[in-house]
């Protein structure tokens, strides 16, 4: 029998919830809003505190017997192709680490791109995985990383026949996409999964314009934010299943290890509530977003100073297999000045926020809730920026390393680094010993040191210049990189 995506579980049971006038004497304390403090209300509205009831013996009975969130999933996976669907309210930085322990154990391989959300890396530290990093495909001109080729991930798999299996972030935080189909082939000749951390990738299934996405293209795990590039609330994730190489039972006990047993009822409304709107008008969002998105990106074209990077830069020989447009990454090096110069700038002066920074770019991305009056202030704030910049004082330079000094040796597991014996030591003292914690420029939160990893000079000059030109670290212990948490002299010895 078809589905019906005109349903939406969740919310309709929330509306019972309502109608049927119920009287929770269980969590959460402030009854329905009654309790909640006047000034909070006022903030927040009332309809923040309504939708927030437990998940069972609120929402639904007791026992689940009405089926709410089991229905809610498979009207989800039934929108986009998967066989199995779980929601999380934990965000995908749980939702990958699920998927990880799903495949591998304990000191079991797991092939990994090097270009890995933070998340990946703590999921190594919690589980104890052996990490096998493939190389992101890495623009030596743009100083920027592509997702690793199926060719590398190939080339791994000779070296580690006994990995457990593979995971790949695409698309990026910059919408650069891996080859999705061709990995998860030589993943299945191998009779191992492949997961994908799709996190940017929520609107992918609604419309054929969009790069392929990871159910279509056969990976057996994949990690969706719907909060990023959909309509749902912070923190609302799923992770779709298909295939027999990982049960869905298995999945969801590994699930349960790390996820919290008071969801919110909120998180999961804004899921169920952006299935049916994508399921019953996707195709006409996503096509309205994709047309604004191409005016934008050429009138961004027009504004001197600015560039916005397109196919030609970002998809080719050596370097992504596709490119997602609605992120709209532009290149602000024309101008003279840093992306954390602009972003600062555009925030301060026009009240508007990006999406991303690094030393030379800022991100616009674009969904289906723009529109001309949105994208026009965009506009407007550019060519702002573009004639405030030769005003602006100049940022200090960021030593990007060249491809081949930015990869640190890995000397121990990250688990063991992390939770090993540790010493602070001065940054200037720190080149040559095992870093115990990770320093990932934020955002996009890719760590450019793991625990475990052994620290070179040119890294650590790249983190320090890029501290004094405006990156965000927040990960370290100390944020101001005067000293480096790192493994206890004598414990640090390659393994």
């Amino acid at each position: 029998m078809a589905a019906d995506h005109s349903r939406a579980p969740v919310l309709e049971a929330l509306v019972e919830y309502r109608r049927r006038g119920r009287l929770g004497f269980t969590p959460p304390g402030h009854k329905q809003a009654r309790g909640a403090d006047p000034a909070v209300r006022e903030v927040l509205g009332d309809a923040v505190f309504l939708g927030d009831v437990l998940a069972s013996g609120g929402l639904d009975d007791r026992l689940t017997r009405g089926r709410v969130l089991d229905r809610a999933e498979e009207l989800m996976a039934d929108a986009v192709h998967a066989e199995h669907t779980f929601f999380t309210t934990c965000g995908s930085s749980l939702s990958v680490k699920a998927a990880m322990l799903s495949v591998a154990g304990p000191h079991e391989k797991l092939l990994i791109g090097r270009d890995a959300h933070k998340s990946v890396v703590s999921g190594l530290i919690l589980s104890g995985i052996e990490p096998v990093w493939v190389e992101p495909r890495w623009d030596a001109e743009r100083r920027l990383a592509h997702p690793p080729s199926a060719e590398q991930f190939d080339q791994a798999f000779d070296i580690h026949p006994d990995a457990k299996g593979a995971l790949v972030t695409s698309p990026t935080p910059y919408g650069t996409c891996a080859g999705l189909s061709a990995i998860a082939r030589l993943c299945h000749r191998r009779s191992v999964p492949l997961i994908v951390d799709e996190a940017w990738g929520a609107h992918l299934p609604f419309h054929d314009d969009l790069p392929s996405w990871a159910m279509d293209a056969g990976a057996d795990i994949c990690v969706t934010s719907i909060h990023k590039m959909g309509s749902g609330l912070e923190q609302g994730s799923v992770f779709h299943l298909q295939g027999g190489l990982v049960p869905p039972q298995l999945l969801k006990m590994r699930a349960d290890l790390l996820g919290t047993t008071s969801p919110s009822v909120l998180l999961y409304a804004g899921l169920d509530g952006w299935r049916r709107q994508m399921a019953l008008h996707g195709h006409e969002l996503m096509g309205a977003a994709l047309d604004l998105a191409a005016e934008v990106r050429a009138a961004i074209e027009e504004i001197d100073g600015l560039h916005v990077n397109d196919r030609a830069d970002f998809c080719g020989e050596g370097l992504a297999d596709d490119l997602d447009p609605l992120p709209g990454v532009i290149d602000v090096e024309g101008l003279g000045i840093t992306g954390f110069q602009a972003a600062d700038w555009l925030r301060e002066h026009r009240h508007m926020d990006m999406h991303l920074t690094d030393h030379r770019r800022i991100g616009a991305q674009i969904t289906h809730a723009d529109d001309r009056e949105t994208t026009g202030q965009l506009l407007t704030a550019l060519k702002a920026l573009a004639q405030a910049a030769p005003d602006l004082p100049r940022a200090p330079r960021v030593n990007v390393p060249e491809p081949s000094e930015l990869r640190l040796a890995q000397a121990l597991l990250p688990r063991d680094a992390f939770f090993g014996a540790t010493e602070d030591v001065a940054l200037a003292e720190a080149a040559g010993r095992v870093t115990a914690e990770m320093i990932t420029p934020y955002p996009p939160g890719i760590p450019a040191v793991l625990p475990g990893e052994r620290l070179t000079e040119p890294v650590l000059r790249y983190l320090r210049t890029g501290l004094d030109a405006g990156m965000n670290l927040p990960d370290p212990t100390d944020r101001k990189l005067k000293t480096i948490r790192v493994v206890a002299a004598g414990e640090d010895l390659a393994k």
